[in-house]
């Protein structure tokens, strides 16, 4: 069997290294990562993400230029990257604390905050990772503005969310907007919301651009 991480996503899209026959699987472990595999994957752990025939996805890389825009996505504006640069010790220590990817809780934050801890959304969310007062209370942060203590209870939440949806980061992350109420009510399925469907759809992207980042 062959895996390929995603440290390789870049040699297998633009057609190196890919089988020439039989199919391809993507999964996606709990923390992020994702897996290129020629079998399937065993375990609660991996999601699959799709299932395709090598051939077609040769064919289709030779035509799209599929990583153009993400590419985009992985170079950061100036003044967003400096107050990236600020919080990496903090998200490097609470995603060890939390065993989450430091690339997961980058992502959420770009997409709830740009990185402003002092942000407040029309609905009283609040700081880096936008915690509302009740989800404050529940992982005890007293001060929202904080940036520590808001990374804490927001990684702490994401934490939580992932074993509720037993390691589904798409479901984990529509919780985390809409509340897991509102996944578990539709099913667990993300909820029908075109915020929440959005959002979902903006961190995914924004966890692209940090793997890509890493690859340069």
């Amino acid at each position: 069997m062959k895996r390929i991480l995603f440290g390789s996503i870049l040699l297998l899209l633009i057609g190196i290294s890919l089988p020439c026959s039989g199919d391809l699987y993507k999964y996606l472990d709990a923390d992020g990562r994702l897996y290129f595999t020629d079998t399937p994957l065993m375990g609660d752990n991996f999601q699959l993400e799709w299932k395709r025939a090598s051939k077609e996805l040769v064919e289709k890389s030779n035509k799209i230029p599929v990583l153009s825009g993400r590419h985009k996505l992985a170079v950061l504006p100036k003044q967003l990257s400096a107050r990236r640069a600020r919080y990496v010790p903090l998200i490097k220590r609470f995603a060890k604390r939390f065993k989450l990817r430091p690339e997961l809780i980058h992502a959420v934050i770009r997409a709830e905050s740009g990185y402003d801890p002092m942000a407040i959304s029309p609905a009283g969310a609040v700081g880096l990772m936008q915690l509302i007062p009740t989800t404050a209370a529940k992982y005890k942060v007293s001060d929202l503005h904080n940036p520590a203590e808001n990374i804490r209870g927001g990684a702490n939440h994401l934490r939580f969310l992932l074993d509720k949806f037993k390691q589904n980061l798409r479901l984990a992350l529509a919780g985390y907007n809409a509340g897991e109420h509102a996944v578990i009510k539709y099913g667990n399925q993300i909820p029908p919301y075109p915020e929440t469907q959005q959002y979902v759809r903006k961190v995914l992207q924004f966890l692209w651009a940090e793997h890509l980042a890493l690859t340069r």
